[in-house]
């Protein structure tokens, strides 16, 4: 079974949203909240290597990363940087942990870190920023090219 068009790009919509909040507040977190010093302490401790610049990174690509799939803009770039940030988290902090996140494991890392891949490769869909931006122009080139 397949879903029409608007069904999917909804579908889009609502995961982007969901997951981007995510993202977002866990940036928030680490920028906001417990600081970068903070952040690189414990990146440190949990023996992430460059542990101020890997806090920044961390930081601004889950702010920054989560804004933008909850914009819909930007979504694959989006998702590919926070990819590389959910493989970070899981080799350096949560793969020794097991599973399960009540014990620090990589289950939400996992589940992130999937969902960013399937929207870098899926694209933000008709109702996003990226749409707006280049949907007609791709729209135009498409209908020019197949004729």
């Amino acid at each position: 079974m397949t879903f029409p068009a608007a069904a999917r790009d909804l579908a889009l919509l609502l995961a982007r949203v969901a997951v981007g909040v995510v993202f977002l507040a866990h940036g928030w977190q680490k920028l906001f909240t417990n600081g970068i010093d903070g952040t690189a302490a414990f990146f440190d401790q949990a023996g992430v290597p460059a542990a101020t610049a890997s806090a920044w990174f961390a930081a601004v690509v889950e702010l920054a990363g989560g804004a933008a799939l909850i914009a819909g803009l930007a979504v694959p770039a989006a998702g590919v940087l926070l990819l590389i940030d959910m493989i970070g988290a899981f080799a350096f902090v949560h793969a020794g942990n097991g599973l399960f996140v009540d014990a620090g494991g990589y289950e939400l890392v996992l589940v992130l870190g999937a969902a960013a891949l399937a929207l870098a490769a899926v694209g933000a869909g008709r109702f996003s920023a990226d749409h707006l931006l280049t949907g007609r122009r791709r729209t135009r080139t498409v209908r020019h090219v197949a004729a």
